[in-house]
């Protein structure tokens, strides 16, 4: 597995700062164009990642949401290593200012493990990854609550969730994006963040790389290891959650919720 020395400050700078090019143009946009501000940051964001992956690092191959030509690689199915992108994870809550629950998501997988990555919180001016030297230090795992907290989505919470949550007496909180969701749990504001309504790999995959760098437990929903880098990016389900509770989660989705 060939780790460049300086990948995993990559993936922190260039999450940080697409994420300070999508502030600016947050200001510059007036209330009258909020309704088309998802898709300038869209495609501003993914231009900046794009270009700078293909200056930095011209031999690997990329995978985002907004497109996957690349320079030098564009057939990533031939490249061990391959960046996974999402130039802004929450387009609608990025274009409804002055949410904070939106992201950045700058991966790197190799041969198919999520070894790097970062996820930005532009608007909590916050970039959490697996890099050691980023002056942001490891979340420190707390014990976890009498009622676990779980994060879900505001519109469509799942109902592996909803089944979770009664049989451990938890709590459900709405949220946002995966990536604000992925880092709540990651920050402690949280304890698990289950997904059953699928997802691509863009959309977990930094966020998939941050958790278990912080010793959190990954995993699809039957309790297998994510895999990135397939030729279909589509990912059916996702849990992350505190380690003291994987086995307790895990064994509810396989009963069926009885306890």
């Amino acid at each position: 597995m060939k780790i460049e020395l300086d990948d995993h400050l990559l993936a922190a700078d260039l999450a940080t700062r697409a994420g300070i090019l999508l502030l600016e143009q947050r200001e510059l946009i007036s209330e009258d164009d909020f309704s088309n501000l998802g898709t300038i940051g869209d495609q501003l964001s993914h231009e900046f990642l794009m270009n700078s992956l293909a200056e930095f690092r011209p031999m690997d191959a990329v995978l985002s949401e907004e497109g996957t030509a690349h320079s030098v690689h564009p057939n990533r199915s031939e490249n061990d290593r391959v960046w996974i992108i999402d130039p802004v994870d929450g387009t609608r809550e990025y274009g409804d200012p002055p949410r904070t629950d939106w992201a950045v998501h700058v991966a790197l997988a190799i041969n198919g493990v999520p070894v790097i990555g970062a996820v930005a919180l532009p608007a909590l001016n916050l970039t959490l990854s697996t890099s050691t030297d980023t002056g942001q230090s490891k979340t420190s795992l707390t014990s976890v609550p009498e009622s676990p907290r779980l994060v879900i989505s505001r519109s469509r919470p799942p109902k592996e969730a909803e089944m979770v949550c009664q049989a451990l007496s938890g709590e459900m909180i709405e949220m946002g994006s995966a990536g604000a969701k992925a880092m709540a749990v990651v920050r402690g504001e949280a304890d698990i963040y289950l997904h059953s309504g699928g997802q691509y790999e863009w959309d977990n995959c930094a966020p998939a790389a941050v958790a278990l760098s912080h010793g959190l437990h990954v995993s699809r929903l039957d309790g297998t290891s994510l895999s990135y880098n397939n030729s279909d990016p589509w990912l059916p389900d996702l849990l992350i959650c505190h380690p003291d509770l994987a086995e307790a989660v895990l064994n509810l989705l396989d009963m069926g919720g009885r306890p």
